[in-house]
């Protein structure tokens, strides 16, 4: 008897300490860190588990689990996590969700950690911060070039990809049948995941170098960005777009895509592999987003980057930050956006697709042509100042009101917000 409750003495003292030390204890010790992202789908298969694997092999003590899905599946679970405090340890991260979720408390500064472990800042290609704190690293970036069906193309008689938006019109005509469900553009407006504002409205405005902002503010009644919501308007009052357009995610325009009834598509160089997995048969290329008739300089390229950030109610912040760090350092870099086709996150990591695959080298060669230009991200709630421009883009298209008060209706509300 005497011994049984000193074992249990024992217990009832050793639990506890366990608990306090927020670490999952498994029966060698061992640490096991969750990482939610939308990459690992995008990925070819096994590739991404293998890099965690590796880092498992250099790490004793420390095992991850994936928790991956869709884009948009996945910035649901986010949202969840962080109203709830059961964010995963290591978070992926769009650039536009991070001023939200630092002002949430939901993602730490990374700063003491980058201190505590002696690294240096300078390698990250660019680090998004909010009040001088950096809340986020870029993994890797993906520009969004028009990705072309060149079977549809040619069976449409269309020689050349469009350069302008006059030609982008012109092949969307060519290429629509709505008879055998086929249509020239696909445009994603989903209030519920509403980044085809970012993606495949706003690109129209960056790709003629223009802006939605004047000094930092909202600036969406200028010329350049009711032009682009008048050349979408009027792809859609010809249904040259395919149909359902309000209920579409990107997930849904890269399916149709895949499935050959979409002649064009604005998306990220990460679905390339997804595209080519998904359907071996089907013939398709990149080129840059067409620009305004008549402009002739830099283009703004469309990007979003994978980032990655850790939470703040993480029990296991060191462990998630040896993951960070790990994927941030220059091989393991070079060998992720190599896999994933993107341009790196870490300035000393060298990719190998640039040599190794005709449309990437295409894609690099679109860069370098170009400049970056995502004008949401670090915005104050980027999400919701996408949603309220969805709103009043839908309410266009239905017919409801004219670009020019769709532009003023947005403007209003964004103000409102900032």
């Amino acid at each position: 008897m005497r011994k049984i409750l000193v074992l249990a003495l024992t217990v009832f003292l050793i639990v506890p300490s366990l608990w306090a030390t927020g670490k999952t204890e498994g029966a060698g010790g061992g640490v096991t860190i969750e990482f939610i992202q939308w990459w690992e789908p995008e990925l070819p298969a096994g590739s991404f588990r293998a890099i965690m694997d590796d880092f498992e092999a250099k790490n004793p003590g420390i095992k991850v689990k994936l928790i991956s899905g869709p884009y948009s599946n996945t910035r649901d679970q986010i949202v969840t996590g962080a109203a709830t405090k059961t964010l995963s340890d290591v978070v992926g991260l769009d650039g536009a969700w991070v001023n939200d979720l630092a002002k949430q408390g939901a993602i730490t500064a990374m700063d003491g950690l980058m201190a505590s472990s002696g690294f240096d800042p300078n390698q990250i290609a660019a680090i998004i911060k909010l009040d001088g704190k950096s809340y986020m690293f870029p993994v890797a970036s993906f520009v969004y070039p028009v990705f072309i069906n060149m079977d549809l193309f040619r069976g449409a008689g269309i020689a050349n990809p469009p350069g302008n938006r006059s030609e982008f019109l012109q092949a969307a005509r060519r290429l629509t049948n709505a008879q055998q469900n086929r249509y020239g553009w696909v445009l994603p407006l989903s209030l519920q995941s509403p980044n085809g504002v970012q993606n495949d409205i706003m690109s129209w405005v960056w790709a003629s170098g223009k802006s939605m902002l004047k000094n930092g503010r909202p600036d969406l009644t200028n010329a350049d960005v009711v032009s682009a919501l008048r050349f979408v308007e009027s792809l859609y009052k010809e249904s040259l777009i395919s149909p359902g357009s309000f209920a579409k995610q990107e997930q849904d325009k890269v399916e149709e895509f895949v499935n050959g009834r979409i002649g064009m598509m604005i998306s990220s160089l990460a679905h390339i592999n997804m595209i080519r997995e998904r359907n071996k048969d089907l013939n398709f290329t990149i080129t840059a987003l067409p620009s305004a008739d008549g402009y002739s300089g830099r283009r703004g390229l469309p990007y979003a980057a994978w980032g990655i950030g850790i939470s703040e109610t993480s029990r296991h912040k060191e462990e998630a930050w040896k993951l960070v760090s790990y994927l941030m350092s220059p091989d393991v870099n070079g060998r992720l956006v190599s896999i994933a086709n993107a341009f790196p996150g870490n300035v000393n990591a060298k990719p190998d697709f640039v040599e190794s695959d005709p449309l990437f080298a295409k894609a690099f060669e679109i860069f370098k042509s170009g400049y970056l230009a995502n004008e949401f991200t670090g915005l104050p709630v980027a999400e919701e100042l996408m949603r309220i421009f969805d709103e009043e883009i839908q309410l266009m298209l239905d017919g409801k009101q004219t670009p020019e008060q769709a532009a003023a209706r947005a403007q209003q509300k964004w103000e409102a917000v900032f």
